[in-house]
């Protein structure tokens, strides 16, 4: 289904909870933080510095800051999740598990056209067991695999060859496909790590093990991962692969 249909379909559901609202701030391409039991806020202002680097490179009008959101129909924060074409799930440590009505909202979220990224900090945190357990009930008879460096990700505004974070200890990010695209991507590099600046501007976390070039490359992926998920029905067929593929010859 089309990012379109999603927005639509969803639409009604937050008009008919939270009453009319102004168009103005809905324009801005937005991302949510996904709000759990667990240690969800571990890198508070990674995704502001993100939507600040995508407003600034590309032609995209970003949010100034993430929405909390939150798989809870009954919440504020979960009148928000259909907003957002993309929904960030981080953490460290235990993921604590999802009632069935939150598996239920997520599963919605994904099949109308949102993508889930999945960030942890390594591929051994007990949190990848507990986002991969979700996915599992989510999603079933699905299962996580390796995009391989072709895929649009990699090209949707930069030239990637693999992924990166506040460390490169996986050069994969893994995906989930659902109607043809990748609705669920999970790293395990700690990419919102390596965006992540405290309040006085200073980068709370060193890239290992290739420091600013490194931290580079992860806005990079950051900015491709949001125009993944905000471009409509964005396809390997589109008209500029070619060029792009050409260049990325030379």
């Amino acid at each position: 289904m089309r990012r379109r249909d999603f927005l639509l379909a969803s639409m009604p559901l937050v008009l008919a909870a939270s009453g009319a609202r102004a168009i103005g701030p809905r324009s801005e391409v937005g991302v949510g933080r996904l709000k759990h039991g667990g240690a969800w806020d571990a890198r508070p202002e990674a995704l502001r510095r993100l939507l600040w680097e995508v407003g600034k490179r590309t032609s995209i009008a970003a949010a100034k800051d993430a929405a909390v959101v939150a798989l809870d129909e009954e919440s504020p924060e979960g009148k928000e999740l259909f907003w957002q074409p993309l929904v960030v799930l981080a953490g460290e440590g235990e993921l604590p598990p999802f009632s069935a009505r939150q598996r239920a909202r997520l599963e919605r979220h994904l099949r109308y056209g949102g993508t889930l990224l999945i960030d942890a900090p390594s591929a051994a945190d007990p949190f990848v067991a507990g986002a991969k357990r979700e996915l599992a009930a989510v999603l079933p008879g699905t299962t996580l695999r390796a995009l391989d460096d072709e895929h649009v990700i990699f090209k949707s505004f930069y030239l990637l060859d693999g992924a990166v974070g506040r460390t490169r200890d996986d050069a994969h990010l893994y995906g989930i496909d659902v109607a043809g695209r990748a609705a669920v991507v999970l790293s395990t590099n700690d990419l919102l790590g390596a965006l992540e600046r405290d309040r006085f501007g200073t980068w709370r976390y060193d890239c290992e093990p290739d420091g600013d070039a490194q931290r580079e490359l992860a806005f990079r992926l950051g900015v491709n991962l949001v125009m993944y998920a905000t471009c409509l029905d964005y396809k390997e067929d589109q008209v500029h692969i070619p060029f792009i593929m050409k260049k990325k010859r030379r």
